[in-house]
């Protein structure tokens, strides 16, 4: 089943405008303008309403570096909150240097179903890993739920912004974890471990805490394989999310299909940020189980 998804009656989260490779972003009260290689298009609002608007704006210096030109009222860091009736989480925002500010968006969709999915089972600590996890959005969206959940990334700064992360919306008892995503999961095969939630959220491109190689399209058919292995029977979800540009759901579900052997329905799809101004901004593809 494919759909398109996009997170809905968000307070603290505004796609106002985007076009011409850029977007212009509202986080809380602050409003930003930075690169995006989706939007091919015009843009609806003119140059000097996004001007008016914003308080800062990313600047690239190169293809994975810049800086942001600040107006006096833009602070370096700053927090927002996500609320629904399953999870209550916050975030600790920031100006980096490679453009992010410490969330994807996008991914409220998949925080929404995760904690539908933990709430949803009948087991009192359902057991979530979160690989490639970044700062966290899933990993505290499943534990505000109540899931027991191990959060995997290889950078050490970004695994230490989860856990400002985790203090800001009042939660504890995430286990951190500074590793190469796939060796990890190979050690959990090893030893026979179960879960009954798994995320992926991969890059397109990554190296490991030890300089291991990550390339979506060279290793994601390999690590989907041992994910399947670390499946609980009984009751399971998955969430696999893909940025490459080349990557259709009908890739995602195949990868799905082959890996998990006689899996239920699965959904994939688009997710995507629906802007003030109309337009839709596409941000990756996904594929769901659920048993």
């Amino acid at each position: 089943m494919i759909q398109l998804l996009s997170p809905l009656h968000w307070k603290d989260y505004e796609l106002i405008d985007c076009g011409q490779f850029e977007k212009l972003e509202r986080f809380g009260k602050y409003i930003l303008i930075r690169p995006e290689p989706q939007a091919v298009w015009d843009k609806t609002l003119s140059d000097q309403e996004w001007e008016k608007l914003s308080h800062a704006r990313f600047k690239p210096k190169s293809s994975s570096s810049g800086e942001w030109i600040k107006k006096s009222a833009m602070p370096e860091r700053w927090n927002i909150a996500y609320e629904t009736e399953n999870i209550s989480i916050r975030f600790r925002l920031g100006l980096t240097s490679f453009k992010h500010v410490g969330i994807f968006p996008e991914q409220a969709v998949n925080w929404d179903y995760i904690g539908k999915a933990v709430k949803g089972m009948n087991i009192e600590r359902p057991k979530v890993l979160n690989l490639f996890a970044y700062t966290g959005g899933a990993s505290l969206a499943a534990r505000s739920a109540g899931a027991d959940i191990t959060h995997v990334d290889s950078i050490k700064q970004v695994v230490s912004w989860a856990n400002e992360n985790q203090e800001l919306s009042g939660l504890k008892d995430i286990r951190w974890v500074v590793e190469d995503a796939l060796k990890f999961v190979k050690r959990e095969v090893k030893r026979g471990k179960k879960y009954n939630g798994i995320i992926l959220d991969p890059p397109a491109y990554g190296h490991g805490p030890n300089g291991e190689k990550w390339k979506l399209e060279d290793n994601i058919n390999e690590i989907m394989k041992d994910v399947a292995a670390l499946a609980d029977d009984k009751n399971f979800f998955l969430i696999l999310n893909t940025y490459s540009l080349g990557f259709s759901s009908v890739i995602v579900e195949n990868l799905i299909k082959t890996s998990f052997k006689g899996s239920p329905e699965i959904e994939t799809g688009e997710l995507y940020l629906q802007a003030t101004q109309g337009v839709k901004l596409p941000l990756g593809v996904f594929g769901k189980i659920k048993y």
